[in-house]
C-alpha cells in the first residue's frame, strides 16, 4: 500500500534516538519508520515531505496552559512582555483611548517587575482611566491591577476586610491601594462584564492558530470552570468538538471550587460525562493548593523573610485544608479522576505528594496517573517520593532562570536554602521521576522551543544573565521528552507522544536539527510544519 504521506531525508527523533531518516503516515497513524527503503511507499497520491536535514519529532504536548484566556487576552488590553511601569501605563492610556466606547478595560498580563515591589497602584491608572472601571491580572493570574472607579463599584475600602484565600494591598494609610491578591480579585473581577460564547469560542480557535504554529498537537487545559471572574472555556471546547474545528487533543481539568469541599464531587462525575466529546475530554480535577512565592502566598514549610532577612510570620496560604485534602484526593482517584495540582511552595508539594500516598494506600495501584504542577521550591526529601508513588512533575521550564522578578521578588524572602531547591528538574529526573512539561500560557510564552531553552540552559533565550542553578538543566533529549512523551502520558494520549508504528501522527517538522548546533542556539530554533493525526493544521511560510 502507498502511504498518504511521507517524510525523507531525517533525522528522526524516535524513542530510541535519532534513529531514523523517513517516517510513513497512513490515514491518522504512523505506518513505518526507517530509512530510504521507505521511499517504495511513495504513490501518485502520496505528499512527500523532504525534511533536507531537518528534524522531525512527536507534536509538542502543553500539560498546563489556558488557551481561552489567553486568546481573549490578545483581543484586550495586551500587557504582556512590557516591562517598566511607564510603558505598560502607556499602553493601558493607548487602549483606552482606542476603545472609548468599552464600559469597562479589561485585558492584563502586566510583569510584577515593572512596579516596585510588584504592587502597582490605583493612582497609576487614574491618570490614564478615571471614568470607567479597570480589572488588569498580572501575568501569573495570582493578582490583579484595578483603579479607583472599580474599587468603588465594588464598595472596597479602608474598612473592606481581607477575604480568607486573599489580601487587598493596602497604602500607609490602610486604603486600598490598586492591587488585589487571590481570593480578593474576585471582589471585582465577579462584577467585570463575561465574555460572550461567540467571544470564547472566537478566542479558543484563534489560541489553537497560536499554539499549532508552535508545534503544539495536544494540550491540557488547567482550569475548566469558573475561578475569579475567569471565563469557563467549557462551552467553547463542546462547540468546537462537535463542529470539528477543535483539531487539537484537548484534555480539559475541571476546577475544585475551594470553597467546598466533597460535596462537588458528584457534580465533577456529571460533568466529566457532560464535557467529553470527540478530541475533548474531561477526566481529570484542578486543585489549587496554594498561590505564587512573588506575592508570598505560596505555601511554604517554614516562613518567608522580609527585606532585612528576618523570619516573618508568614507561611503563604493554603487554600485546601491539608487535613481534609487526602479525603478528596481518594475519593476522585477512587472514581477513576486524574488529579492535576497546582503546587509551587514546599508545604503545597508535600500536601500533594500526602495526598497522592492516601489514594494510593486506599486504593491500591491505579492508572489515575497525578501530577504536580509549578513546583518552584521542592524540599530535598520530597523529590524521591515523586517516583515511588508514580506522580509526574508537570514543569514550566521558562520560569527556571535569573530574570528581575525571581531575583528581586522570589531569592530575598526565600533565603539561600530554599532559593536553592527552587525547579529541580535535574534532581527529579535522577530521582527516577517521569517529567511532562508545560507553560501556563498566558501566564509565560506557550513556545516549547523557548521552554526547551531554558530546562537546557537555565538561562532566559538572548539572556546574559548567570546559569541558574547548574546542576538542575535537562539535556536536550530529556527536555523535548518531557514535552512530547511525558505530557502525553499526563494525558493518557498512550498513542501519542512518539514516533513509532502504530502511533499517532501528531508531528512536528522542525527548521532545523537543534542536535546539531550549541545548547545556547536551541531558542533560535522555529516550527516548519505541524500535522495532527496526518492532517497539516500548521504551515510556516518559508516551510
Amino acid at each position: 500500500m502507498h502511504a498518504d504521506l511521507l517524510f525523507t531525508g531525517g533525522p528522526v527523533l524516535t524513542p530510541e534516538g535519532r534513529t531514523a531518516t523517513a517516517v510513513a503516515v497512513t490515514g491518522d497513524r504512523v505506518t513505518a519508520v526507517g530509512h530510504d527503503e521507505l521511499r517504495e511507499l511513495a504513490g501518485p497520491r502520496t505528499e512527500v515531505v523532504d525534511l533536507a536535514g531537518r528534524l522531525l519529532l512527536p507534536g509538542f504536548q502543553d500539560a498546563h496552559v489556558h488557551p481561552v484566556p489567553a486568546g481573549l487576552e490578545l483581543t484586550q488590553c495586551d500587557l504582556s512582555g512590557l516591562t517598566t511601569a511607564e510603558e505598560t501605563v502607556a499602553a493601558v492610556r493607548a487602549y483606552a483611548e482606542a476603545h472609548p466606547d468599552r464600559a469597562w478595560i479589561l485585558g492584563g498580563g502586566w510583569s510584577m517587575e515593572a512596579f516596585e515591589g510588584g504592587v502597582p497602584t490605583r493612582a497609576l491608572l487614574d491618570a490614564v482611566v478615571p471614568d470607567r472601571p479597570v480589572y488588569l491580572p498580572n501575568r501569573d493570574h495570582h493578582g490583579a491591577w484595578v483603579n479607583s472607579r472599580a474599587l468603588e463599584l465594588a464598595g472596597i475600602d479602608r474598612n473592606t476586610p481581607d477575604p480568607a484565600d486573599g489580601r487587598i494591598e493596602r497604602d500607609a494609610s490602610g486604603a486600598p491601594s490598586g492591587t488585589l491578591q487571590e481570593g480578593a480579585m474576585r471582589l471585582v473581577g465577579e462584577l467585570a462584564p463575561a465574555a460572550t460564547a461567540a467571544d470564547r469560542l472566537a478566542a479558543l480557535l484563534h489560541a489553537q492558530r497560536h499554539l499549532h504554529a508552535l508545534g503544539i498537537t495536544a494540550w491540557q487545559d488547567a482550569l475548566v470552570g469558573d475561578f475569579l471572574g475567569m471565563d469557563d472555556p467549557a462551552g467553547a471546547y463542546l462547540t468546537a468538538a462537535r463542529d470539528g474545528s477543535l483539531t487539537a487533543r484537548v484534555t480539559g481539568a475541571l476546577w475544585w471550587d475551594r470553597d467546598r469541599g466533597a460535596e462537588q464531587i458528584p457534580e465533577l462525575v456529571a460533568k466529566r460525562a457532560e464535557f467529553s466529546h470527540g478530541r475533548f475530554r474531561a477526566g481529570t480535577v484542578k486543585l489549587m493548593l496554594d498561590g505564587v512565592a512573588e506575592n508570598h502566598t505560596a505555601a511554604l514549610l517554614d516562613p518567608y523573610l522580609d527585606r532585612c532577612g528576618c523570619a516573618t510570620a508568614n507561611r503563604g496560604k493554603s487554600f485546601i485544608h491539608p487535613e481534609r485534602l487526602p479525603t478528596y484526593v481518594t475519593e476522585l482517584d477512587a472514581l477513576g479522576f486524574q488529579c492535576h495540582f497546582h503546587a509551587l511552595g514546599d508545604r503545597a508539594v508535600r500536601d500533594a505528594l500526602d495526598a497522592v500516598e492516601a489514594a494510593r494506600t486506599a486504593n491500591g495501584p491505579s492508572d489515575t496517573r497525578p501530577h504536580l504542577a509549578h513546583l518552584q521550591v521542592v524540599h530535598p526529601d520530597d523529590v524521591p517520593r515523586f517516583a515511588r508513588l508514580g506522580a509526574t512533575a508537570n514543569i514550566q521550564p521558562l520560569w527556571a532562570a535569573h530574570e528581575p522578578q525571581m531575583d528581586e521578588l522570589t531569592i530575598p524572602f526565600l533565603g539561600a536554602e530554599r532559593a536553592a531547591w527552587q525547579y529541580p528538574f535535574g534532581a527529579l529526573l535522577r530521582s527516577g521521576a517521569r517529567l511532562a512539561a508545560g507553560s501556563d500560557w498566558p501566564v509565560s510564552s506557550p513556545d516549547p522551543l523557548h521552554g526547551v531553552h531554558v530546562a537546557v540552559n537555565r538561562v532566559e533565550p538572548g539572556g546574559g544573565a548567570p546559569v541558574f542553578l547548574p546542576d538542575e538543566r535537562l539535556s536536550l533529549a530529556d527536555a523535548l521528552t518531557a514535552y512530547t512523551a511525558g505530557s502525553a502520558y499526563v494525558n493518557h494520549l498512550d498513542d501519542g507522544g512518539r514516533v513509532a508504528v502504530g502511533a499517532l501522527a501528531d508531528l512536528v517538522v522542525l527548521d532545523r536539527d537543534p542536535f546539531a548546533g550549541p545548547p545556547e542556539e536551541i531558542a533560535g530554533t522555529r516550527v516548519a510544519l505541524t500535522y495532527v493525526g496526518g492532517e497539516r493544521v500548521h504551515a510556516a511560510a518559508d516551510a
